[in-house]
């Protein structure tokens, strides 16, 4: 396979489309339009589907000059491009009335995208890597890249956050102590930005398998809080029997669960000392040092 990748698409009149690596700077996309043209050839031109365009340029703009992107990198560019087909596949179908060019423009775009996407595919499909062997599982039922992924993270070379928390789904249901310490571990190390609110219940699921209903509780709350669904206060009481008292006390560790990760402060909070009291005994300890007794003078 070639480690420089380049993804070519040919128009039906035979003109080749876009590399993915050449040079330039900037973020705005106008400007790596205008400077990189080879990088926005095959996309439309209106302001439909602006988010998913904007993702999918702004990667292609990073990994103009890389020769070997990581597995992640290229994992990122799989994905921005199926989020731009599947967008654009929907505006490809408005009818423009008075500028029917735009509607042409747009199922173009589809068309092109979806070649670029199956090239991509083509090209990555070698690539044993985590993240590269989670896409060939999740895309293609490849339980071969299943096996790798979990090969992967028993010899400790999954560390990315994201990709953990896949493999502690796909242990929910099969290895409630496994999911959960894959979980906790997330919670330490992901971004606010980058959580997924279903791994509470995800590992709020681990804990209810080991009978552990306080916990199961009190992260449950917390997607509830999270999300603003309604929900049957019978039902979550159940989990504690009952205990009005315990469900106070669980609420408020809900919340501050919620502003730990918003806050960034999870891995030291009080909260996480609860939901994983082994991690926190594990953890390094600092000691102060003991300045030295005065020395009593003497005449």
């Amino acid at each position: 396979m070639r480690q420089n990748l380049v993804i070519i698409t040919s128009f039906t009149f035979g003109m080749s489309l876009f590399g993915l690596f050449g040079c330039d700077n900037g973020r705005n996309i106008s400007a790596i339009c205008k400077n990189n043209p080879e990088i926005c050839a095959d996309l439309h031109k209106d302001g439909w589907c602006l988010a998913e365009k904007t993702k999918l340029i702004q990667n292609r703009y990073e990994l103009k000059d890389n020769e070997n992107p990581t597995g992640k990198q290229l994992y990122l560019q799989l994905t921005y491009l199926e989020d731009y087909s599947r967008c654009i596949e929907l505006a490809s179908g408005v009818q423009h009335i008075i500028h029917t060019n735009r509607t042409a423009d747009r199922a173009r775009a589809f068309r092109l995208s979806t070649q670029n996407l199956s090239l991509l595919q083509d090209q990555t499909r070698e690539r044993q890597d985590p993240f590269m062997s989670y896409y060939q599982w999740t895309r293609f039922g490849d339980t071969a890249a299943l096996n790798r992924l979990l090969e992967h993270e028993n010899a400790g070379e999954v560390t990315d956050p994201f990709l953990l928390a896949q493999v502690a789904t796909y242990y929910s249901n099969r290895n409630a102590i496994k999911a959960q310490q894959l979980y906790l571990k997330v919670f330490a190390e992901i971004q606010y930005d980058d959580f997924d609110v279903n791994w509470l219940l995800g590992l709020a699921s681990a804990y209810r398998h080991q009978q552990v209903f306080d916990k199961a509780y009190m992260l449950t709350k917390a997607n509830l809080l999270l999300t603003q669904q309604k929900y049957s206060e019978e039902k979550m009481l159940a989990l504690l029997g009952g205990n009005k008292t315990l469900a106070t006390e669980l609420d408020l560790k809900a919340q501050a669960l919620i502003d730990a990760l918003k806050n960034g402060t999870y891995s030291q909070s009080p909260v996480r000392q609860w939901l994983d009291p082994q991690a926190v005994d594990q953890a390094p300890t600092t000691t102060e040092a003991v300045p030295p007794a005065p020395v009593e003078k003497t005449d």
